[in-house]
């Protein structure tokens, strides 16, 4: 906690779509409550495929491992259609051709954390995974999403190419195994009061004051 305001930790995975209907969530329970006070949110690192190959791998052949059947995934991919529609993500799941490994990606939303653009970056990778279909997984890709974020292309690509982030983003995630999160979404407000999954935004709410009362 700094200065008084409200920290929220959001551990959470580019690929994970409740994930992003959670960050709307929890957007507009800070709207409700006039920002909190300023509230500073951090989004940290969840891997829901660490095993997946550097790669990635077919979308549909991803699907049918997980799910058992494309028919089951399309049973949740109508409620994560309504949310989205709740929510105004127009999912177009339809685009997504490869599911990727995230790493990268999110060594890139703690690079752009040093930046300062952090939530900028977690919402273009959003948006261009979910709605767009790139290929998040690959460099190119990423430094032209980095860009849309407002980040330096050319230092962007200098870092994916290099090491930096490996170590500091491997340390987050073990963080995020050591409190017991096996799912995300999940939000953990002034290091206190946790949510699992993409609550309703009164949840959100409640949640907050409880951890504002407590600080």
């Amino acid at each position: 906690m700094t200065d008084g305001g409200l920290t929220v930790e959001v551990y959470s995975d580019i690929v994970c779509p409740w994930c992003y209907v959670g960050k709307r969530r929890l957007e507009r329970a800070l709207a409700q409550l006039n920002g909190s006070a300023q509230a500073r949110i951090t989004w940290r690192p969840f891997q829901l495929n660490p095993t997946m190959s550097s790669d990635g791998m077919d979308r549909a052949t991803y699907l049918k491992a997980k799910f058992g059947s494309l028919e089951a995934f399309g049973q949740m991919e109508e409620q994560l259609l309504v949310a989205g529609a709740e929510e105004r993500i127009p999912f177009a799941f339809e685009k997504i051709q490869r599911t990727p490994n995230t790493f990268v990606a999110h060594r890139l939303v703690w690079y752009a954390a040093q930046q300062g653009k952090q939530d900028a970056m977690v919402e273009a990778l959003f948006r261009g995974y979910f709605l767009e279909g790139k290929n998040i997984g690959n460099v190119t890709t990423l430094t032209h999403v980095a860009a849309e974020a407002g980040l330096d292309r050319t230092e962007t690509e200098e870092f994916l190419e290099s090491e930096k982030g490996v170590v500091e983003v491997k340390a987050e995630e073990a963080v995020g195994r050591r409190l017991g999160i096996s799912g995300v979404p999940y939000f953990v407000f002034n290091g206190s009061i946790s949510i699992s999954g993409a609550q309703p935004p009164d949840m959100f709410v409640s949640a907050i004051r409880q951890a504002e009362k407590q600080s």
